[in-house]
C-alpha cells in the first residue's frame, strides 16, 4: 500500500461550534488525512486493516480500544466490498483516513458506478450485510456515515466517528 501524505481534513457536519476567532487553531499533533491506494484483491483487506491500525498507533491518535476495533471492522467491511464488487471496474481501491480535534473519518473509493445502500439482508444468505453493519457500528459510536459520487464517476464510502465517547442514558 502507498501513503500518498497528509493535510488538512474535511471535518463531518454539525463539527463547526466553537469561537468565532478567525484564526485556525494551532492543530493537534494527531491531526492530518493520510490516503493509500491498494489493488482491489483479498490480500488488501487485511493490508488495509494493519495500516489503518498502525497509522492510528503512530500519530498518537487518542482513541480507544472499543473505537479502533469499530473503525477496523467498518474498513474491513468497505475494503472487502470494494474488492468483491467493484474490482471489475475499479482494479485499484482508495482508502483514507482523515483526523480531526474531535473525530475520525475512514473512507474507501473505488471507480466503480453503482452506489450501494444499506438493506436488511436475507435471514437465510450468509453475506450482504456489511453496510448495515458499518451503518450499526458507526451509529453506536455517535458517527455518521454516507456514500457519495466522485467526480471521476465512482463513489466513496465513508464513516466519521467522534473521538470522544458518547453517553448512553
Amino acid at each position: 500500500m502507498e501513503n500518498h501524505g497528509r493535510g488538512p481534513g474535511p471535518r463531518p457536519e454539525g463539527g463547526t461550534e466553537g469561537p468565532l476567532d478567525n484564526r485556525a487553531p494551532d492543530p493537534l499533533p494527531y491531526e492530518g488525512v493520510w490516503r493509500f491506494t491498494a489493488p482491489a484483491v483479498d490480500a488488501s483487506v487485511p493490508q488495509a486493516r494493519h495500516a489503518v491500525r498502525d497509522l492510528l498507533l503512530r500519530q498518537g491518535v487518542p482513541v480507544s480500544d472499543d473505537l479502533v476495533q469499530g473503525l477496523l471492522l467498518i474498513i474491513s467491511e468497505l475494503v472487502t466490498n470494494a474488492v468483491r464488487h467493484a474490482a471489475l471496474l475499479s482494479p485499484m481501491i482508495a482508502v483514507e483516513v482523515a483526523v480531526g480535534a474531535e473525530w475520525v473519518r475512514v473512507s474507501v473509493e473505488d471507480n466503480h458506478p453503482y452506489r450501494p445502500t444499506a438493506l436488511e439482508a436475507d435471514h437465510g444468505q450468509t453475506g450482504g450485510r456489511g453496510l448495515l453493519l458499518v451503518r450499526e457500528v458507526t451509529r453506536e459510536a455517535g458517527g455518521v456515515c454516507d456514500v457519495e459520487h466522485t467526480a471521476s464517476g465512482g463513489k466513496v464510502i465513508w464513516a466519521a466517528l467522534p473521538l470522544t465517547p458518547v453517553r448512553v442514558l
